[in-house]
């Protein structure tokens, strides 16, 4: 999948400085970055217990007329 992110330039920098080094793609370094991190407990990365989360829920429905086919339609 393809997305666009945000990174501090000395950030981006560093990390295409990096994957140069590794001789790899940096698609490849952030793809392992974020897997190491995702990979962590919570607990142990230094961050507070999870905490379980209570859905809400109420009756109810779509207003009448609205249609969730599209943007454009959710838009009119």
């Amino acid at each position: 999948m393809k997305i666009t992110i945000d990174l501090p330039d000395d950030l981006f920098i560093a990390a295409k400085q990096r994957a140069a080094e590794l001789r790899q793609p940096l698609r490849a370094l952030i793809e392992r970055g974020l897997r190491a991190e995702l990979g962590r407990s919570t607990v142990a990365a230094g961050g507070a217990k999870p905490v379980a989360i209570r859905w809400v829920t109420v009756p109810g429905g779509l207003p009448a007329g609205v249609d969730l086919s599209g943007r454009s339609a959710m838009r009119d």
